[in-house]
């Protein structure tokens, strides 16, 4: 892609990686599809680099702002879906 991601550089170059990880995540579910538990693990391991619902909620704009896929559509459909769904958000990607 031809964006940055939206990263804190007080993370470590690990949580920089899983945090890259888990939007490129983001990125597949909206473009082909990915496996559940793929797109879980991802969350799980953002989640525990971000933990408070406001700085989520800051860096998924900042993601969406840049790239035009909502995060959060794909964490709502991960939470929707049972463990054997593959998830593929179908929203509409804003043009850049």
């Amino acid at each position: 892609m031809e964006y940055q991601y939206p990263i804190d550089y007080t993370w470590s170059t690990d949580e920089i990686v899983d945090v890259i990880h888990f939007f490129d995540c983001i990125e597949k579910a909206y473009e082909k599809g990915i496996d559940r538990n793929i797109l879980l693990n991802a969350y799980r391991r953002f989640k525990e680099i971000v933990p408070g619902k406001a700085q989520e909620k800051t860096i998924f704009n900042e993601f969406e702002e840049v790239s035009g896929y909502a995060s959060y559509q794909a964490v709502k459909a991960l939470k929707e879906t049972s463990t054997s769904e593959k998830i593929k958000v179908v929203s509409q990607r804003k043009k850049h």
